[in-house]
């Protein structure tokens, strides 16, 4: 086991968490947990997973029978600024004493968002990171309850709402840590439905997460224990023979968690930062990005460290997730990573860039936005060439 793991930092911090309600069936706790916080509560859902769910019956008749009343917003696609302060302005005014969101990252996200303006009516640009108008928030917000119906984003653990404009393109956070959700439901059972290539997607996404808070910078050992807890359980949901098989939900559920929980610690890595402008670009779900571009960026750094840092942290990090994988050809740690890796890319057909529009004249213009916050979080500075190739061996 690598010395540095055994290093106490002088400093770090962990930021606040959600109280987490985890498993199989517990979505049946959620009516009370919201008579707890009032009788007067906003849904924010997606266009119909959730609501085509025995659940969605369910869930009407115990709020019927506390006697708790509710609106609800259906968010389709990615949240943007004119659906956020629409909803604000519709609900400003209703007495809300909660908002509940359920569904996958985006709908969470905008729960998220919504929540925290509504007592005050601000507008969301006030807010945005980078765009926004640069005022400080200080809340309140209203209580936000996060019920997650995919298994990729770890929204539901995080501080920050991402919301997005094709036509500004632009993809930033609205980040605060009163944003935070105070209960979070992850209950397996509401990942059945969820359709199969975006369970793909969004396990792409969480295995990102992880391995991108592992081998950040700002690591602690206590985040250091979650990531590789949650890429244990990951690799057991994630099927080492058929990759594509995803039955063990519960675990991708747990990993997805897990990754929120960490990302919110330590930050992410070049697969987010360049994900984040692709998004803003182009109609690209965003854990098609991270998964496409995952094997590219994790060899890239890879290589760039042992030439450039080759006492870096970051490569005893990537070398023991590489130890964790199956191994049969008896590779080095770092290379059996980067191989299962593509060997994933390549089985589960994760789509090329080029077909959600990139080509070659987009290519230094994505490169120059990506320059975000994840990127300031990678174990390595990457130089420009270096984040054109990855792009390239994706389009």
């Amino acid at each position: 086991m690598p010395n540095d793991r055994l290093k106490l930092p002088q400093v770090f911090s962990i930021s606040r968490l959600p109280k987490i309600i985890f498993g199989e069936g517990e979505f049946k706790q959620l009516a009370s947990e919201i008579a707890a916080v009032g009788n007067n509560i906003l849904i924010v859902t997606g266009s119909r997973s959730f609501i085509d769910m025995p659940q969605w019956e369910e869930l009407q008749s115990d709020l019927f029978n506390l006697n708790i009343s509710w609106s609800m917003v259906q968010i389709k696609g990615e949240p943007n600024p004119t659906i956020i302060d629409q909803t604000i302005a519709r609900h400003k005014d209703s007495g809300l004493d909660a908002v509940v969101g359920i569904g996958g990252g985006s709908p969470l996200d905008a729960a998220k968002a919504i929540a925290g303006l509504l007592p005050s009516g601000h507008s969301i640009m006030d807010y945005l990171e980078g765009v926004g108008r640069g005022v400080t928030y200080t809340g309140p917000g209203l209580p936000f309850i996060a019920v997650p119906t995919t298994a990729g984003t770890g929204s539901e653990m995080t501080k920050n709402a991402v919301i997005s404009s094709l036509s500004e393109k632009f993809k930033k956070s609205f980040r605060d840590d009163q944003l935070t959700a105070t209960l979070a439901i992850i209950d397996p059972d509401l990942l059945q439905r969820c359709p199969r290539d975006q369970m793909i997607a969004n396990a792409m996404d969480a295995f990102t997460q992880l391995l991108e808070a592992y081998t950040s910078p700002r690591q602690n050992p206590v985040t250091d224990a979650l990531a590789l807890s949650g890429i244990t359980y990951f690799l057991k949901g994630f099927s080492h023979q058929k990759e594509g098989d995803l039955a063990g939900l519960a675990h991708l559920a747990y990993s997805s968690m897990i990754s929120g929980i960490c990302l919110a610690q330590t930050g992410l890595g070049a697969v987010h930062g360049l994900a984040s402008p692709l998004g803003a670009s182009f109609p690209i779900p965003h854990g098609v990005a991270c998964g496409t571009l995952l094997a590219a960026v994790t060899e890239t750094n890879i290589n760039a460290l042992q030439t450039r840092q080759p006492d870096s942290y970051a490569l005893s990090r990537y070398e023991i997730v590489g130890q964790l994988l199956p191994n049969d050809e008896g590779l080095h740690p770092l290379e059996n990573l980067i191989q299962t890796i593509w060997h994933w890319t390549e089985i589960l057909q994760l789509p090329k860039l080029s077909q959600y529009g990139l080509t070659e004249a987009n290519i230094d213009d994505i490169v120059v936005a990506s320059g975000g916050n994840s990127m300031k979080t990678n174990p390595i500075l990457l130089t420009h060439q270096e984040l054109e190739s990855i792009l390239r061996i994706r389009m």
